[in-house]
């Protein structure tokens, strides 16, 4: 069909026909549909055009924008091309990045986003550092949490006084797997080479004062710590409290240690959390670049496998995926009565529900409803369309599951085994890493050999208690996100890469993690494939 045979309106609403078929994809046909309409659009339905140019552009992988061939007299898609790589090249450097678009913009002088950057880049060009010379730290110094915030606070002073410096070893057969005996095990000792980061801040002289919040509400405590002169708080720790930072009018910048159950968007406020939602938002990717694409999620029975799985569903369909099935599991006593009755599991489950709809298109007055989803399939059978199964399981139920899994499929059948950090702790012998052979796992950069002196210290610390071990690391990191709190707040994609994984923060800044994958190979572990 020729568009420039339709009148303008028409044109328009077959551009947006174009986008919303191909919406959620990084694809040329849609940014090649967002371009050709922007010429046709005014005021804020232009201004959403080019945000919506930039939004498609942005989800290009490095490979793809590399591999990307456009035709000789495509100018305006070259100019965006280009700004792309101004941006990944530089996001790291807010100064550097602010110079590389004025450059990119006395280059493409006609392109529309010279004239009208998207918001994401204009929120660049106004940025500013934000002041952290006094941080208001705020966690339950007594009660059932204090062993948490104690964690937390021992890797918050560290990283302020200094780390021991990452060296980890070259990578060997030898060298890249571990083979501990006992409880005192030393993780792997290499990783993926992350991108470009910030350079992590070792020591400093910012003021800390740390604030009790068992003794006093959180607005009172806010209240008290910008009155003693705090520039940036770290804290609250404890759900309910983050909770009330949403309705606790406050001018300070919040780095909050736990994230609420819906976000909102507070320009002064981010959510730093560990929780096994973030990790099973990370799986949902490690398996989509596995090529996995029919998961089952084993989950423990209630509110916490239900929350796990709603979390990992959610990323699924983000990335295109359909339907992610669900089976639930009970306690350890049932799992042994179980399986000593010669029950496997079956592959089989429900349909995992996600609440929200797919998201709309809306540009110049006219909103068209995203593609539907198809309708999902049920596996009812042993085998039958899974081909990955992501299991929530500590190592005691594992043991119980991973045999149970072997009972009920062939191993033609037998799909990809995944577990959560959950299923990782101290003490596993040679035995159990037999029996997990072929599973893979994922857990933070800290304990998968980033940095080996460090978990040495850090093992030695908490006596091999892995859970504070991870807590120990994300003060660490705390400390880290606290001094580049301007970038993740302002710079979409900033990144940082810490000892719980590669932060980034969302246009909520929540701070996600990307997290490496283990895998259990000849009774070792060694980096997944």
């Amino acid at each position: 069909m020729d568009a420039t045979q339709l009148s303008a309106n028409q044109q328009v609403r077959f551009y947006q026909a174009q986008i919303a078929a191909n919406q959620g994809k990084a694809t040329l046909p849609l940014i090649r549909a967002f371009i050709a309409q922007e010429p046709l659009l005014k005021d804020k339905a232009h201004q959403d055009n080019i945000d919506g140019t930039w939004q498609a552009l942005a989800q290009l992988t490095p490979q793809e924008l590399n591999n990307i061939i456009i035709n000789a007299d495509e100018n305006v898609l070259q100019g965006w091309l280009d700004l792309l790589h101004v941006y990944q090249d530089n996001k790291q450097d807010p100064d550097l990045l602010k110079a590389g678009i004025k450059d990119w913009q006395n280059r493409y002088p006609q392109n529309p986003a010279a004239k009208n950057l998207p918001t994401a880049l204009t929120q660049v060009s106004n940025f500013s550092q934000a002041s952290t010379a006094k941080i208001a730290l705020l966690l339950p110094l007594s009660g059932s949490a204090q062993v948490f915030a104690d964690a937390i606070q021992q890797g918050f002073t560290a990283a302020q006084n200094g780390l021991p410096v990452n060296t980890p070893a070259p990578v060997t057969p030898d060298a890249t797997a571990t083979t501990p005996t006992d409880a005192t095990a030393t993780p792997v000792t290499d990783i993926a080479t992350p991108a470009p980061v910030a350079n992590p801040v070792a020591t400093s002289n910012a003021q800390v004062k740390i604030y009790d919040t068992t003794t006093q509400p959180v607005a009172a405590l806010l209240a008290q710590a910008q009155q003693d002169g705090a520039t940036l708080v770290v804290g609250p720790l404890l759900k309910a409290e983050v909770e009330q930072l949403s309705t606790t009018p406050s001018t300070l910048n919040i780095l909050a240690l736990n994230q609420p159950e819906v976000s909102t968007n507070s320009q002064n406020i981010c959510y730093f959390a560990l929780s096994p939602e973030d990790e099973a938002r990370d799986a949902a990717h490690h398996l989509w670049s596995q090529e996995k694409r029919m998961p089952l999620l084993l989950t423990p029975r209630g509110a916490f496998g239900d929350r796990v799985a709603k979390a990992f569903a959610e990323e699924w369909q983000k990335q295109g995926g359909q339907t992610v099935l669900q089976q639930n599991f009970g306690s350890t006593a049932e799992l042994k009565q179980a399986i000593n009755s010669g029950a496997g599991i079956r592959l089989a489950g429900q349909p995992v529900s996600v609440s929200s709809a797919p998201a709309s298109v809306t540009i110049a007055g006219l909103t068209i409803p995203a593609p539907p989803v198809d309708a999902p399939v049920v596996s009812t059978s042993a085998g039958g369309n899974i081909d990955a199964v992501y299991i929530i399981a500590t190592p005691a139920e594992l043991t119980l599951i991973k045999p149970m899994i072997d009972m009920a499929t062939s191993t033609r059948s037998k799909p990809a085994l995944f577990a959560s950090s959950r299923s990782y702790q101290a003490g596993a012998g040679p035995d159990y890493r037999l029996e997990m052979e072929g599973i893979q796992f994922s857990d933070i950069p800290l304990m998968a050999g980033a940095n080996p002196a460090l978990m040495q210290q850090a093992a030695a610390k908490f006596a091999n208690d892995y859970s504070l071990v991870r807590l120990y690391a994300m003060g660490i990191d705390a400390w880290t996100l606290s001094n580049h709190f301007a970038e993740m707040r302002q710079i979409p994609g900033f990144q940082v890469s810490g000892t719980t994984g590669d932060l980034t923060a969302s246009a909520d800044c929540v701070i996600t993690r990307k997290l490496p994958w283990l895998q259990y190979r000849q009774g070792m572990v060694v980096p997944a494939a």
